[in-house]
């Protein structure tokens, strides 16, 4: 019966030992540390792995950790909850809508987005008491000083202005708690219902005013190159009508430069065949050229009675002439043969 007794202890005393080996053993994952305190101090920083932190002795200290739930309808719903294993991966902080003042001291409502990483687990645990808590009243603090100083109508046009400005005064102000701000982005502002109406019809005649500047400036640029068509046009019809000018006036001259070679190559042949015969050739050229005119002269339909020039019974005087010169020239090629 004690032997029964004494192995049921040993068996006991085994169990609670594996236990509590057991309860020690720790498996932190990758980006991943936990913060052990040895009886309520700080003793270390333990990294991924499997890792002992004795029970009763040692424990590790737990951060708040915030999980968002994206619902079908894009909202999100904030999971709270105490965890041993400090994450250094980049985590998300929703900043619901917020009530803002304006420089122009107008109210709207502002809604944030955060981005922030722990980069070092000890301050994150010691020097805030809340990350989390501390990290959202912050930024809502700093929110509404930047919003405080621009007025509404910048608020609109700046978002990426006031996203920096955010940063950089959050990223500042956390330097001590072991967080690093990557990012931070205004999802929406929304202005009461009123200025919202009075922005709308405003940007609706900003619109108009544009597409009515726009219409006029199409119409002025459309008479400007009617106007550059016509004159180009014009320029190019006298272009080519001097051109045209040019090219017939070289025509002509060639024409009667051609003319009067053939005039002049026709007289020196007609010399040398006078001469061959003896002739006299200017009393031959100028018959010709009077016979020429007499032609035309009498060209008429109606023409009945043609005058002749007393200077031309000189002309034809000369046909006497001629005629014995042919005549002459004749016997003179017939003399041969006679003989």
């Amino acid at each position: 019966m004690t032997g029964y007794v004494t192995m049921l202890l040993f068996l006991i005393v085994i169990g609670l030992f594996l236990g509590l080996i057991l309860r020690g053993l720790r498996i932190v994952r990758q980006q991943e540390n936990i913060v052990v305190e040895r009886l309520g101090k700080y003793h270390h920083t333990a990294g991924p792995g499997i890792r002992v932190v004795i029970p009763f002795i040692e424990r590790a200290r737990q951060i708040q950790r915030v999980d968002l739930q994206v619902l079908p309808d894009g909202s999100a719903i904030e999971h709270l909850k105490w965890v041993d294993r400090i994450s250094l991966q980049q985590l998300i902080l929703d900043l619901r809508k917020q009530d803002v003042i304006t420089k122009d001291n107008l109210q709207m409502s502002i809604d944030a987005l955060m981005m922030y990483q722990i980069i070092e687990p000890y301050r994150a645990v010691y020097v805030a008491e809340n990350l989390t808590q501390a990290l959202k009243y912050i930024t809502q603090t700093t929110l509404r000083s930047i919003i405080g100083e621009m007025a509404l109508e910048e608020t609109f046009a700046s978002r990426e202005k006031i996203n920096q400005k955010i940063r950089l005064a959050l990223d500042h102000a956390t330097d001590t708690w072991g967080v690093r701000i990557n990012r931070v982005e205004i999802q929406n502002i929304t202005p009461p219902e009123d200025i919202r109406a009075a922005l709308e019809k405003q940007m609706r005649a900003e619109r108009d005013k544009r597409a009515t500047i726009l219409e006029a400036e199409g119409r002025q640029r459309a008479m400007v190159l009617d106007a550059q068509g016509a004159r180009d046009a014009e320029v190019n019809r006298a272009e080519a009508e001097k051109r045209a000018k040019i090219l017939v006036a070289e025509g002509d001259a060639v024409a009667r430069i051609r003319v009067a070679q053939a005039e002049a190559e026709a007289i020196k042949k007609i010399s040398d065949a006078v001469a061959e015969i003896r002739g006299n050739p200017e009393n031959y050229l100028l018959l010709t050229k009077y016979l020429d005119t007499l032609k035309e002269m009498t060209a008429g339909k109606d023409n009945k009675v043609v005058y002749v020039p007393y200077e031309a019974t000189g002309v034809l005087s000369s046909l006497g002439s001629i005629k014995e010169l042919f005549l002459a020239g004749a016997g003179e090629k017939k003399t041969p043969t006679s003989t």
